[in-house]
């Protein structure tokens, strides 16, 4: 469900009461790498498209996304880290529009990303597999 007020922007849990009238959204995900007890490599895979579909799911079970801001994931961010969004679309693929094959594309990770998981120690060529 989409907030009212300030927050207007932001998507939160049902309330009770309000299931009939929320939207389902599912995300599989997979804790792919952990460096100690405060930061995770995760695979997040969304099952239906809705808006900041993942950042909310991730904030709801009380993990939110590195430096994201809207979210309360930009709080107590580790030493070395730069407050920017770490999410990251890493690959995509999708049935080619002509209805023969499909188009899968795959990005390298941004460089605030890399040199994040550096840092961790974190391999990002983990995880492809996951979710």
């Amino acid at each position: 469900m989409k907030s009212g007020g300030p927050d207007a922007d932001r998507v939160r849990k049902a309330r009770p009461g309000e299931q009939d009238i929320a939207q389902s959204a599912v995300t599989h995900y997979a804790v792919v790498d952990r460096a100690g007890q405060k930061v995770s490599f995760i695979s997040l895979k969304p099952v239906t498209g809705r808006q900041h579909q993942l950042r909310a799911h991730m904030a709801i079970i009380g993990h939110p996304i590195l430096g994201d801001g809207k979210y309360e994931g930009d709080k107590n961010l580790p030493d070395g880290i730069l407050n920017r969004l770490y999410l990251h679309a890493r690959r995509i693929s999708f049935p080619h529009p002509s209805g023969e094959g499909v188009v899968d594309i795959t990005a390298p990770l941004p460089e605030h990303m890399a040199k994040a998981f550096a840092l961790f120690g974190f391999d990002e060529r983990n995880g492809t597999d996951q979710a």
